[in-house]
C-alpha cells in the first residue's frame, strides 16, 4: 500500500440546520438556532475531534450558509481542499422541530437542486481518494441525485481496487428516493462494496426482510462484508465479523433522550475510529455505543461528539 495523507475520506452534503426554539410543530417556532447537519459531515467532525486526519469532498454555494458551513468544517481541522464553492448554486438547509419526549423530531428538508446534488463522476479525484486509508460512505449522499449515486459507486470502487477499507452506513432517507424498491437496490449495491456495514435494526428489516439482528448481519455478510454491526438503540448492538465471530454489546444508560438525530453518525465515529486504531471489534462497538448514547442527550447533530481527551477519560 502506498503512503497515505488522510486516515478517512468522505463525500457528502453539508446543510445548514435550523432548530426550532420551542417544542411543537416547526410552523409554531418563532426563532431558530443555527447548526450544521449532514450524515457524512457529522462523521467527519467526530473523527477529526478524535485526532484522525479527515478529508471531505463536497459542493456548496457561496451564499451565507455555504460560507458558514465551510468555516465550521475548517475550524474542526478537516481538509476541505476538495470542497467546491459554486456561486451559481445554492446550499441546502433543513428545519428541525424541538421535542422533549425522546421521540424523533420533525424534520423538513430544503435540499432539492442544491450544490451538492450536482456532484457526479467528475468530483471523484482518484489520486486524492487513494491518499486516504479508509472511506466512510452513507446512503444519504447516494440518495440526493442520480449523479451522486454514480459518484458514490465510483468512490467505493476506487477504494476497493486500491485495497483500502470501506465502511458504509445505510442511513436511510426514504423521502429522497423515487421508491422503496429503488432505495433497496442501491443501498444494498453500495453495501456489497463495503468491508464494514452498519445498519440499524429497522433499516435492516426494510432492506433485507430479516426480522432479527442475526438475520440482518447474515444477509450483509453474504454480500461480502467482513464486519456487520446492527444498531439496536438502547439495547446496544449485535456484531458478526471475520475476526471476532458474533456477539452483543450493551447500550449505555441515558438519563434523558433529547434528540435522536445524529446518534447513528456518532456510532459510526466509534466503530471507524477504533478499528483504524487497531482495536478489537467488541472494543469498537462498545466505543460506538458510548458515543451514540452521548449524541442522543444533546440538541444538535455534533454537540455530543467527544474529544480524544473525553474518550480517554471514559476509558474507551
Amino acid at each position: 500500500m502506498t503512503d497515505t495523507t488522510f486516515d478517512v475520506a468522505l463525500f457528502g452534503e453539508a446543510m445548514m440546520l435550523l432548530v426550532g426554539d420551542q417544542p411543537g410543530p416547526i410552523e409554531n417556532a418563532t426563532a431558530f438556532h443555527k447548526r450544521t447537519a449532514g450524515a457524512e459531515t457529522n462523521v467527519a467532525i467526530g473523527l477529526s475531534r478524535l485526532g484522525l486526519k479527515v478529508g471531505w469532498a463536497s459542493r456548496l454555494g457561496t451564499d451565507s450558509m455555504g460560507r458558514a458551513l465551510l468555516a465550521t468544517m475548517q475550524s474542526e481541522g478537516i481538509d476541505c481542499s476538495h470542497v467546491i464553492s459554486d456561486a451559481s448554486q445554492r446550499t441546502g438547509f433543513q428545519f428541525k422541530g424541538r421535542v422533549t419526549d425522546g421521540s424523533d423530531p420533525p424534520v423538513e428538508y430544503h435540499r432539492k437542486g442544491s450544490a451538492a446534488s450536482h456532484m457526479g463522476l467528475a468530483d471523484v479525484d482518484e489520486a486524492w481518494l487513494r491518499s486516504a486509508r479508509h472511506l466512510h460512505a452513507t446512503g444519504v449522499f447516494a440518495a440526493i441525485s442520480d449523479t451522486s449515486i454514480q459518484a458514490a459507486v465510483k468512490s467505493m470502487d476506487v477504494m476497493r481496487a486500491a485495497g483500502r477499507t470501506i465502511s458504509f452506513d445505510p442511513n436511510l432517507r426514504p423521502t429522497l428516493w423515487s421508491s422503496k424498491e429503488t432505495m433497496r437496490h442501491w443501498i444494498n449495491a453500495l453495501a456489497s462494496r463495503a468491508d464494514w456495514v452498519l445498519p440499524g435494526m429497522e433499516e435492516g428489516l426494510l432492506l433485507t426482510g430479516e426480522t432479527t439482528p442475526e438475520g440482518v448481519a447474515r444477509f450483509y455478510r453474504g454480500l461480502g462484508a467482513k464486519l456487520v454491526v446492527v444498531k439496536l438503540g438502547a439495547e446496544g448492538a449485535y456484531y458478526d465479523s471475520d475476526t471476532a465471530g458474533t456477539g452483543r454489546v450493551d447500550g449505555f444508560p441515558v438519563e434523558k433522550v433529547i434528540d435522536t438525530v445524529g446518534a447513528g453518525d456518532g456510532f459510526a465515529v466509534g466503530v471507524v475510529s477504533a478499528l483504524l486504531e487497531g482495536r478489537s471489534v467488541p472494543e469498537a462497538v462498545r466505543r460506538a455505543a458510548w458515543i451514540g448514547a452521548r449524541a442522543v442527550q444533546v440538541l444538535g447533530d455534533t454537540e455530543g461528539l467527544p474529544t480524544r481527551a473525553q474518550l480517554e477519560e471514559a476509558g474507551l
